[in-house]
Formats: C-alpha cells, sequence, structure tokens
C-alpha cells in the first residue's frame, strides 16, 4: 500500500508561485511514475506534470510547460510541484498519484493507482 500526503496550497494572487509537495510512503518508487493532477469546479480531473522515479524525466500538459517544475526528492520520498506565474485558471484542487505500472500513459487520470487527499489552490485576480 501507498500513502501520499500533499502539502503547500493555498491562496495568492495572480503572478504569484505555490510550491507544492506530496509525501510518499508504503513502498519503494523506483519503477513508479508521480503525477501531479488537478480539479476545477465542473470539470474533469485533467493532468500537470509527472515524473518518472527511476530516471526522474519530466511531462508536462501545454498548461503548465514553462510555467511549473515537477521534481523529487529521492532521500525524502518526496516530490514537488513548483507553480510559478500563477493565474486565476490554475485554480483547482490538486492532487498527488502514483502511477505503479509506468506504461507511459501519464496523462491519463485513470493510470493512476494511489492518490493524495488533495490540496486547494486558489488564484486570485
Amino acid at each position: 500500500q501507498v500513502q501520499l500526503v500533499e502539502s503547500g496550497g493555498g491562496l495568492v494572487q495572480a503572478g504569484g508561485s505555490l510550491r507544492l509537495s506530496c509525501a510518499a510512503s508504503g513502498r519503494t518508487f523506483s519503477g513508479y511514475t508521480m503525477g501531479w493532477l488537478r480539479q476545477a469546479p465542473g470539470k474533469e480531473r485533467e493532468f500537470v506534470a509527472a515524473i518518472r522515479w527511476s530516471d526522474g524525466a519530466t511531462f508536462y500538459d501545454d498548461s503548465a510547460k514553462g510555467r511549473f517544475t515537477i521534481s523529487r526528492d529521492n532521500t525524502k520520498n518526496t516530490f514537488y510541484l513548483q507553480m510559478n506565474s500563477l493565474k486565476p485558471e490554475d485554480t483547482a484542487v490538486y492532487y498527488c498519484a502514483a502511477d505503479v505500472d509506468s506504461y507511459g500513459f501519464y496523462w491519463r487520470p485513470d493510470e493512476y493507482d494511489y492518490w493524495g487527499q488533495g490540496t486547494q489552490v486558489t488564484v486570485s485576480s
């Protein structure tokens, strides 16, 4: 069993920054892909960014490229989402998630096997 605990959400003005953290426990994660996904009110959950734990390869949705950075700290079993130049349309509940099989479909929410509880990010205009 894998446990994921997020932290770091909050309220920020447009143009500001936030860093989300996700602490993972319960397994070794060398074969996993870890992702950040978000869900805005009335919308489906969508992919934001992912990182392959084994080699640190990163993947981003077009909406996140150039503004968000996903990273990991192997020693702490924690991964992060640094979000800069935030926009009101980034407002959502952000979830961290773990894909055990890492078949490469990281953009699909249904590929993820374990989820954190979610953290609210609100960007005011």
